[in-house]
């Protein structure tokens, strides 16, 4: 029973089939003659009033069903292809915390391990809090991929341990993505760090860091010295910036500069510069290619 996925926007993620569409329908000669059911997939909320326009002009073609974690469609087990591309995956679904700026615990519940499909990109929102043999299954798994292994998912740093660091030396992991959503973090982030420095797994440009900013309260300039501060520790900063429940913002100016500079590796390496010069300890920290 082929499905027609139809996604409002493309990204790197975006399945690549036949059956995988982005946007309006193409004319009928360019669709598959065996569409039985069309699937809306919509991942951001300010995706929504597209989506939702999307299920009129595609529903000539085929019933329509619309969904996803902008709709708050409950997360079931997962098929790789189905809405991600091959490639991606998820081993496991939910999270122990109740972030308030996250909604994973109210989408997907508490932790549930899945069964481990094939992949290379894993895209769990809390990989470290599953068990043990859950880990190493998932592990186990990557060590026969010949793809570049990564960890997109953003890994709590208060929860890894030097195993799991052995791991990823035997998966030979390329990037690993850690999280600093909020102030609170960094004492945590100091710690994951000593054990990935120390580590023989550890190399220029494997740790990357997810650095949360634009929330209520925040500043441009408290956002940059978190994003400094993982740099001094070793990992190199990825600004994301806040959107609430309805994917709404308020991006001034100075914002989306703070966000570029620390989102391309160019700004983030003229950064870097700048510190050496300065004589900063910030100095012995790598550039990125």
């Amino acid at each position: 029973m082929p499905i027609a996925r139809v996604f409002p926007r493309r990204t790197s993620a975006t399945p690549d089939d036949e059956y995988a569409f982005v946007g309006e329908p193409p004319f009928v000669e360019f669709l598959p003659s065996d569409i039985t059911e069309v699937h809306v997939s919509v991942t951001f909320t300010w995706d929504i009033p597209f989506a939702r326009h999307l299920v009129q002009t595609w529903r000539h073609i085929a019933p329509v069903k619309i969904g996803g974690p902008a709709l708050g469609s409950p997360a079931l087990d997962f098929e790789p292809g189905m809405y991600l591309k091959q490639g991606y995956l998820f081993t496991s679904r939910g999270c122990p915390n109740n972030c308030w700026f996250c909604d994973v615990p109210r989408r997907e519940g508490q932790l549930r391990e899945l069964d481990v499909k094939e992949g290379w990109n894993v895209l769990d929102s809390n990989l470290l809090a599953c068990s043990e043999e859950h880990i190493c299954n998932v592990f186990n798994m990557l060590c026969h991929r010949k793809e570049k292994v990564l960890l997109t998912g953003g890994l709590e740093a208060e929860r890894l341990r030097e195993w799991h660091v052995e791991l990823f030396e035997k998966a030979k992991v390329q990037e690993a993505f850690f999280a600093y959503d909020l102030p609170d973090d960094l004492p945590a982030l100091k710690t994951a760090a000593k054990i990935l420095t120390k580590s023989a797994w550890y190399r220029e440009r494997k740790v990357r860091c997810y650095v949360l900013c634009g929330y209520k309260g925040d500043t441009p300039e408290a956002a940059e010295r978190r994003c400094k501060d993982v740099l001094e520790l070793g990992y190199y900063p990825f600004a994301m910036f806040y959107r609430d429940a309805q994917g709404k913002s308020e991006k001034s100016h100075e914002w989306a500069a703070m966000q570029t500079k620390w989102t391309r590796p160019a700004a983030i390496n003229s950064v870097k510069r700048a510190l050496k010069q300065s004589s900063d300890p910030l100095s012995y920290i790598p550039l990125l290619p």
